[in-house]
Order: structure tokens, then C-alpha cells, then sequence
């Protein structure tokens, strides 16, 4: 599973010209889902990713957390986080999770978090998604649950 995380000052999800979801402060989290990936792995990203220490305090290091901040999270189902460009210059995707259990796994996540936010933003899974994002740092990390 992968997670590319971005500190925003607000981020939002648009279809067909009308937004579907939006967020002030917290995290954009693109969500890439694995096909070896299964709830063990998203309750171990879930748990980093909500004690990340990525967000500032008054003395501009980064040591608060998403509870802290009392941040609010969109979260974005993203297949091509798994991406293999080795090969080629056209991207093989054999490495995401199929739509019906990722979906199922997108859902887990985003129950998983629900309760430990503000407000959670959801893009909706497999749409053609426009998403617009202010990036405040810009702050992006990259959490792959290989090196957790």
C-alpha cells in the first residue's frame, strides 16, 4: 500500500465540473492499493499515517500531528501510485490491487479514519477525478507500507 501524503491549506475533488468533496487544512492522501494488500497492511498505514509528525508548531519544526491541528483529510483512491516504469516508457499497473477489492480496501480506510478526524473528504473510487490542492510547504511524503 502506498500513500502519498501532502500538507494542505485546503484540497478538493471535482466530476464533471461539480465538487464532489473538499477539506480545509490537513492531508490530500493519494491511496494506492497493492494486490498483496489486505486490512493488517491498511491498520498499519492507517496508525502512521495518523501519527505523523509532519505538521508545524510555533517554533516551525515539524512536531504535531493531524490531532493537534485538529486537520481534516481527503483521501484519494490512486492505482497508479503502483506504477512499474522499468520497462518501456508506458506504465504497467500489474502490481495494483483489482477495482472490487480495492474499493473494498479504499472503504476500510477511509471507516478506519473517519472516527479519528474532523472531517474527512472522499474522492469517488475509479471516477475521472480532477483534484486541486494549495500544498502549504509544499510538505509531501511518501509512506509505503515495504518500509513500515
Amino acid at each position: 500500500m502506498r500513500f502519498c501524503i501532502q500538507v494542505v491549506k485546503n484540497a478538493s475533488v471535482d466530476i464533471e465540473g461539480s465538487i464532489v468533496s473538499s477539506i480545509g487544512p490537513g492531508m490530500l492522501v493519494l491511496c494506492g492499493i497493492g494486490k498483496e494488500d489486505d486490512e493488517a497492511v491498511a491498520d498499519k498505514m492507517i496508525s502512521k499515517l495518523l501519527k505523523m509528525r509532519i505538521f508545524y508548531d510555533a517554533n516551525g519544526k515539524t512536531n504535531l500531528s493531524l490531532a493537534d491541528i485538529d486537520g481534516e483529510v481527503l483521501l484519494v483512491s490512486q492505482f497508479t501510485l503502483y506504477a512499474d516504469c522499468k520497462h518501456g516508457n508506458r506504465p504497467s499497473f500489474t502490481d495494483s490491487m483489482g477495482p472490487q477489492r480495492a474499493e473494498e480496501l479504499y472503504n476500510y480506510i477511509a471507516d478506519s479514519i473517519r472516527p479519528h478526524v474532523r472531517k474527512l473528504g472522499l474522492g469517488v473510487f475509479g471516477a475521472d477525478m480532477q483534484v486541486s490542492l494549495i500544498n502549504d510547504g509544499p510538505f509531501t511524503v511518501i509512506l509505503d507500507s515495504a518500509a513500515i
